[in-house]
């Protein structure tokens, strides 16, 4: 699959919308650093109904569990390799026709408490790269933690406190490093952490700084109308997505210059595209996260690889297996 879409998806009149199914996989909410995965996916897929439809039943027919829904896991287990294995394939039935845009969960974190902290998220990757070697395992995994509780809306406890000693920690420990500089600079933004936490008193952000859903979802908006073709999605029923975060996405669409024409939402059993669009999800986010942890499966990596929006959120070179030109969004 080449990095544009299908010719049957250009094929059509300029200003034709085109439709594009949706699902995330490895939701945790605002849990970045402790949840039950480490990489958030977010895929979109521009079959028909009959294509999806189709798709769906070969894939029963192929596996023949007596699931009433299938989902990735079903495709992931090694005995129905083949299965998956022909759902990626060049020339398959969602070659050129079907893209994921991924998140490292943990460089996420450090994105947004760079930018919310520091108003330049540019050396989020740095601290990213050198935190780990320079704070070890134990002290990097805390920094990463303190962070995190310091973003999340609902929180108990004093997490300024919590993080503003967690850097004090580290820098007394490490105090002449590439990480250590960075550190240096949040050490001197608690009056912004305090006005952050004293803000979410008055009520929860429309947009929850933590929450990978909405700017996915904004991104995928992107891919699909590189070409000026407007765009419309159909997403799967998420309770993050209410009237006024749907209003936001549009509107965050359109300053960002994608021709999204709108968001509909659906459920996703009653719509095999979007069925299509969760096993895709479920999938990439599977072999992404065994690539960044040093388990990866060359063949499965190789097949993904021209689904994988090169845009996706990575902190470090460990993406580079999974995109071509890897870039830290």
């Amino acid at each position: 699959m080449s990095g544009n879409l299908a010719d049957g998806e250009r094929g059509g009149a300029a200003d034709a919308v085109l439709e594009v199914a949706c699902d995330e996989s490895g939701s945790d909410g605002e849990n970045l650093t402790g949840g039950n995965t480490d990489v958030f996916a977010h895929a979109g897929v521009s079959l028909s109904e009959a294509e999806a439809a189709a798709t769906v039943r070969e894939i029963r027919d192929r596996i023949r569990s007596p699931a009433e829904e299938y989902k990735a896991n079903h495709l992931l287990r090694e005995k129905h390799r083949a299965v998956l294995e022909w759902l990626l394939a060049p020339r398959g039935p969602i070659d050129g026709r079907a893209r994921v845009h991924l998140m490292e969960k943990t460089f996420f974190v450090v994105d947004r408490t760079l930018g919310l902290l520091l108003d330049d998220a540019g050396e989020a990757a740095v601290l990213f790269r050198a935190g780990r070697p320079a704070f070890g395992e134990t002290g990097w995994r805390a920094f990463l933690q303190a962070a995190n509780q310091l973003l999340r809306v609902r929180q108990d406890g004093d997490p300024v406190d919590a993080f503003y000693g967690t850097v004090d920690t580290l820098l007394r420990a490490r105090p002449r490093t590439d990480a250590a500089s960075i550190l240096e600079r949040l050490a001197a933004t608690r009056p912004r952490a305090v006005s952050y936490r004293e803000g979410l008193l008055a009520g929860p952000p429309l947009i929850p700084p933590l929450n990978p859903l909405l700017p996915a979802i904004v991104r995928t908006a992107a891919l699909w109308s590189r070409d000026g073709r407007p765009v419309h999605l159909v997403h799967d029923r998420q309770n993050m997505l209410t009237p006024d975060r749907i209003a936001w996405i549009e509107g965050a669409a359109r300053r960002a210059g994608s021709g999204l024409a709108g968001l509909r939402l659906v459920v996703a059993r009653d719509d095999a595209r979007v069925q299509v669009a969760d096993f895709l999800a479920g999938i990439a986010r599977k072999i992404a996260s065994d690539e960044l942890n040093g388990r990866g499966d060359p063949g499965l990596t190789t097949l993904l690889r021209p689904y994988v929006d090169p845009g996706s959120v990575w902190g470090d070179a460990r993406s580079g297996a999974l995109l071509a030109d890897p870039v830290a969004g």
